[in-house]
């Protein structure tokens, strides 16, 4: 079995106006047109079986309709994960009410939503979510909507899980793109998961295979961040390292199925 852990899919009516623009701003040819059913037919293309679907409030105001719409889409191949804006003053309500719309967790964009990953205004967020058993799915080091400024630093997620005991955190990007020494200093080791987001072609296999023996394989999650890169890529670059098949599976589709209770 294969699961994709990070997956981006828009209501048909705003794909045709979101998807051009954030290409503009990332630069990455789109896989999928980015609704539902484009998305479903690439993956069956590409053999990929089920797949978290993540969707990111860029506004406070957007909360309730963007978590309605990934309760809209749940079923055997979709699991959706919901969002929260820290800026809402009803944020702590919604992730009730995310909880009750049967979502396995939310995703957190620290670039879009303006916040930085340590700043005390946020902390209240992961320890709820802690408390509601909710994973929690955060954009991880450069992002090019603002590339000279890093919003999530490995040292400051370091600094989340310390000060949040047993939260289920994920980490995209391998806890930080293009910040792999300090994903290595920081959070090699400790208590978070790691997904392999856009990673094909951007990390050294070797200090990749390096970091996945040193953290544990059963903390890394096949990802691709879909449409943003075709999810065979980063399946031959698994496929690729030197480890035991049995951790290859467990990164494709039993650590995701094992952290999400199904």
């Amino acid at each position: 079995m294969l699961i994709d852990s990070h997956i981006h899919v828009f209501p048909d009516a705003l794909a045709p106006k979101v998807i051009p623009k954030l290409a503009a701003v990332s630069g990455y040819d789109n896989q999928t047109d980015g609704t539902l059913s484009s998305t479903l037919e690439k993956m069956r293309e590409w053999g990929v079986d089920k797949g978290v679907f993540l969707s990111i409030a860029t506004k406070p105001s957007q909360q309730k309709s963007i978590n309605d719409f990934c309760a809209s889409i749940a079923s055997d191949t979709v699991i959706p994960f919901g969002s929260v804006h820290p800026d809402a003053p009803d944020w702590e309500s919604e992730m009730e009410r995310i909880v009750a719309l049967g979502l396995k967790g939310i995703k957190l964009h620290p670039d879009y939503q303006d916040f930085d990953m340590d700043e005390p205004r946020v902390l209240p967020i992961f320890q709820k979510a802690r408390d509601l058993g909710l994973c929690v799915v955060v954009h991880a080091g450069f992002d090019p909507l603002s590339p000279k400024h890093i919003h999530c630093r490995p040292q400051a997620c370091r600094q989340v899980l310390d000060a949040c005991p047993g939260i289920k955190l994920i980490l995209a990007h391998m806890g930080g793109m293009r910040l792999w020494d300090d994903v290595e200093k920081w959070l090699v080791g400790a208590p978070v998961w790691l997904d392999t987001a856009c990673c094909a072609g951007e990390i050294d296999p070797i200090q990749l295979e390096r970091m996945i023996k040193s953290h544990g394989a059963e903390k890394i999650l096949f990802a691709s961040d879909c449409p943003w890169s075709d999810p065979r890529r980063e399946k031959v670059m698994i496929e690729a390292l030197d480890l035991p098949q049995r951790e290859k599976d467990a990164i494709f589709s039993q650590n995701i199925l094992r952290l999400l209770d199904l």
